[in-house]
């Protein structure tokens, strides 16, 4: 990360129509970390046809609606993260803040330690990665356009939706990109 950025944890990369056809084509990525060793985060709005109960079984009651496993991204996606939205201010046992209430959930802790402290949560096999200064030349590329998150983002039921309505939400020239049609070649 160049001297003086401002870190993008917290906040929603949004992948421009240049990326269409490749893993992130319409990905809308929550950015989990992001310094000078480089950056994480987890596509929020790729849910998968696997139930949750099939592959983290102390877990199917804890996860939001639809109760799958989403795609985080394509780096290891035989392992899982969990993330959280956080009831109140406190930092519960086995859960990491990432940013407001958003959190990172150990997996490890029994579910029934975590599950009074949420208010929803999501599970995801693999995630995006970017090594130091990656991101930036693609976001300096027009690959992604970084925008705010807001609180339930990452926990939309209709999670196929949330790359129109984050580009919706944003004012000028991103908002028109909502309407960009899935496949342009059939405009």
């Amino acid at each position: 990360m160049a001297m003086n950025a401002e870190s993008l944890t917290g906040r929603l990369l949004v992948a421009a129509p240049a990326l269409r056809g490749s893993t992130f084509d319409r990905a809308v990525v929550l950015m989990l970390s992001h310094d000078g060793d480089g950056a994480l985060g987890v596509m929020v709005n790729k849910p998968t046809e696997v139930y949750v109960d099939d592959v983290l079984p102390g877990w199917a009651t804890v996860v939001s609606e639809p109760g799958v496993v989403f795609q985080g991204g394509p780096v290891s996606l035989d392992s899982a993260l969990g993330l959280v939205a956080v009831r109140g201010a406190d930092e519960p046992l086995g859960i990491r803040r990432v940013r407001g209430e958003v959190g990172v959930v150990d997996l490890d802790t029994p579910a029934e330690i975590i599950e009074p402290a949420i208010t929803a949560m999501r599970i995801f096999a693999g995630y995006a990665g970017w090594a130091p200064d990656q991101l930036e030349g693609e976001i300096d590329e027009g690959s992604w356009y970084v925008v705010d998150a807001e609180p339930g983002d990452a926990f939309r039921v209709d999670a196929e939706g949330l790359w129109s309505a984050v580009l919706r939400r944003q004012s000028g020239p991103l908002a028109l990109l909502a309407t960009f049609p899935a496949d342009p070649s059939l405009n």
